[in-house]
């Protein structure tokens, strides 16, 4: 075990159940939406067709999932801002994404539409010289009842 990570651990743990903050809103355009598709090679009518998104129950293009899903890198830094604690990077060589469990896409992103980020601590554990934390977030669409998203979200804190 990991000297470093076993100083860290206790700092992270004491946040297990806090909500960790909402982040600032973000706009989600048409271009971001035609970008995303080019990269992924999803060119579905739904996300990059105006003319027939208008047919559809929403009236217009919206996000795909999963580009909602990588905007959680952008949109984490607001929800999880504050002073970081010093003491919790001590040591640190690199945060990598572990992974994410229970991913749902809830309410779709309408082209336009202004989405967010909130964070709670959900879970923090001690591997060797590693400290995952997970933290369950939630993806609000401005004026929307219903979450864009939810997803719990690992992040390996790796120490030397």
């Amino acid at each position: 075990m990991s000297e470093a990570a076993a100083n860290a651990f206790p700092l992270f743990q004491a946040d297990v159940g806090n909500d960790e903050g909402t982040g600032e809103w973000f706009e989600v355009t048409q271009d971001q939406i035609d970008r995303f598709a080019d990269v992924t090679h999803d060119h579905q009518f739904i996300h990059v067709d105006p003319e027939a998104a208008k047919n559809t129950p929403f009236g217009t293009t919206i996000a795909h999932g999963f580009l909602t899903l990588s905007m959680l890198t952008h949109l984490s830094a607001g929800a999880t801002s504050g002073t970081p604690d010093p003491a919790r990077f001590a040591g640190l060589l690199m945060g990598i994404n572990y992974g994410f469990d229970k991913v749902r896409f809830v309410n779709p992103v309408k082209v336009g539409s202004r989405v967010r980020a909130r964070a709670v601590t959900k879970d923090v554990v001690l591997k060797g010289g590693a400290i995952d934390v997970t933290r369950s977030f939630t993806v609000e669409i401005e004026g929307e009842e219903k979450p864009a998203l939810v997803a719990d979200w690992i992040t390996r804190m790796v120490y030397g």
